[in-house]
This record gives C-alpha cells, structure tokens and sequence, in this order.
C-alpha cells in the first residue's frame, strides 16, 4: 500500500511539473523575458519562418519557390549546419531572407550553463558571419524551450528571442503537404509569425549518410508554395522578422539582419 502511494504521488509530481514545463514553454509567455511573438494585429502581413536548416537539396527548392513567389522569409538557423553547407545560408542572404540564430546543434538549452548557452550562441553567429558576411540579433531556442538564463544569456549578447503566434502545423511528424498548410492557413491571420521547417534539428542528412527520411521536407516545399497562393489570394503579403520588428511591412523586400 505505501509502495502504490508512493507511485501515484510521484506520477501526480511527474503530471504537474509536465503542465507547469508546458505552460510556461507557450510561446506568449513573458514569464522568463520578452520575446517577439507576433506583429501588428491590424495590418495583412505575415512573416514566414523556417527551422532547423541549412538541409540541402530541400533547403534550395524552398528558396527556388520564395524567389519565384518574390517572398522573402527568415531562416533560423542551426551552427553545425551552416558550417557543413555555407552554400546555401550563403544563398539566403543573397537572396533577401533574413537569417537567424537557432543554436549550435539544436540541444534543449535549459539543461545548458549560462556559458554553455552562450558559447551555442557564439558559435553559431561565427559559423552564420563566415558563410554568409551576418551578424543576426535574432535568437529562436530549440524547441522554444527558454528560462532565465537562457533568456538573460541571449539578451546579453544583444538578441531579440523570436517565437511564434499560430499553433505549429508539426511538421515534424511528416503529414502531407495539404494537411501541412491547412494547419497554417487555419489559424494565419494579421502579423502571424509562421514557423515551418527545412531541416531536421540541424541533422546533416546529406553529409553523414542518414536515412533520407529523416530530413525529408518535401512537404513543406509543396506546402509553402500553397500557403503562399491561398495568403496572396487573402491579401497578405510576406515580410521578414526585421521588417516586421522596424514596423516596414509595406516593403515587399528587405536585406537580412546584419
């Protein structure tokens, strides 16, 4: 009998700190600090954001689409990763997008050190500045897992922390292109910050021989070409987070952040 108390108060503990981990995780909390998490709730702009890359070849066929579309959108990007493929972050910033800061290999930073948060920051601005000529100020933590001191670490080093506004479509989990944009196109509204995907948590498919499953993004190829048509056909248009942060949105293109 003691032995089943004890197991069902550890899982109403375990339950507990689960809810209060997931409360304080949502991107509108300003608990831990101030964070960007949309942007003007009366204007038709939307900023397109996307995670976890560069991953080629699916990284490049999300640009081809953006030039096409003439949208610029931002890239959070992971260090270890831009340092394997410069190329395409390079590209990036060529092409307009702006870019941001997504760690160094997409660890859960709450489990970091100040220093070690830091240095996953540093790192990967220098790996950002050597491919592509940017110092970024904008910081996305993986997972948008955040405390204070991840929080004062990025804020110290003169970053603002991007979230997100709309549910994410979870792309993560491989669903079709069609399920992916109905889930953004649901919920997308005035100054909705979007947040896809072009790579796997900085996984390097392309280098290390994985199953190509696992950075597969083919749907959100797909499905950025849909979100884009069917938001246009709304009256929106694109911006990049500094666009959306200096309040230009009437611009229909900016350089990255530098």
């Amino acid at each position: 009998m003691i032995a089943l108390r004890i197991a069902v108060v550890a899982a109403l503990l375990s339950a507990a700190a689960f809810l209060a981990y997931e409360h304080f995780e949502q991107p509108a909390n300003q608990v831990f600090g101030r964070t960007l998490t949309r942007g003007p709730s009366n204007e038709r702009v939307i900023a397109l954001t996307y995670d976890d890359g560069p991953n080629p070849p699916y990284t490049d066929r999300i640009l081809d689409v953006l030039e096409r579309e003439r949208v610029h959108a931002t890239f959070f990007l992971v260090g270890r990763a831009v340092q394997a493929y410069p190329e395409v972050a390079r590209r990036e910033a060529r092409d307009g997008d702006a870019l941001g800061n997504h760690s160094w290999d997409h660890s859960h930073l709450i489990v970091y050190p100040s220093s070690g948060v830091t240095a996953s920051i540093q790192q990967t601005d220098a790996a950002i500045h050597a491919a592509a000529g940017v110092h970024t100020r904008l910081f996305r933590p993986p997972f948008g897992a955040r405390d204070w001191i991840v929080m004062r670490a990025a804020q110290r080093l003169g970053y603002t922390v991007v979230m997100w506004s709309e549910p994410l479509p979870r792309d993560w989990e491989y669903p079709s292109a069609a399920q992916i944009a109905q889930r953004v196109l649901r919920v997308a509204g005035d100054g909705s910050i979007v947040v896809l995907h072009d790579g796997n948590r900085g996984e390097l498919c392309a280098q290390q021989h994985l199953n190509p499953h696992v950075c597969d993004r083919s749907a959100d190829i797909s499905a950025t070409r849909i979100v884009i048509d069917e938001l246009k056909k709304r009256g929106y248009r694109f911006v990049t987070i500094p666009e959306l942060m200096a309040g230009r949105t009437t611009r229909k293109s900016a350089r990255a952040a530098r």
